[in-house]
């Protein structure tokens, strides 16, 4: 079992930036992708941001490229997503999820979530 906390959320302007964190508690974090994914109201799932577990190959939504990073602290169980260039566009609910020896890309592949951390951009 993986629990999962996520951090970091908050109101901010467009153009700034925000970190969010995802902390794991739980054994073998090695052996979890680790993926962003974030909820608009009246919006499905969508996928943002991951990193694979054996090599922290990293993939992005079309919309974050080049605007966010993904990276992960194996020693601290904890992911990031750094956002930069903010829009109001991005404003929605972000989760973390955890896929075992995967890469969760799709809300399938993730086994656990977090609880969500709100991000919201004014213009």
């Amino acid at each position: 079992q993986v629990h999962l906390v996520e951090s970091g959320g908050g109101l901010v302007q467009a153009g700034e930036s925000l970190r969010l964190s995802c902390t794991a508690s739980g054994p073998a974090f090695r052996s979890y992708g680790m993926g962003w994914f974030r909820q608009s109201p009246g919006k499905e799932r969508e996928f943002v941001a991951a990193i694979s577990w054996i090599s922290s190959s990293t993939y992005y939504a079309d919309s974050a490229k080049g605007r966010f990073t993904i990276s992960r602290d194996n020693g601290k169980n904890t992911v990031y997503l750094q956002m930069n260039s903010l829009k109001p566009e991005d404003t929605a609910v972000y989760y973390c999820g955890a896929g075992y020896r995967t890469t969760p890309r799709t809300e399938s592949q993730s086994d656990y979530w977090g609880q969500g951390t709100q991000v919201t951009v004014s213009s």
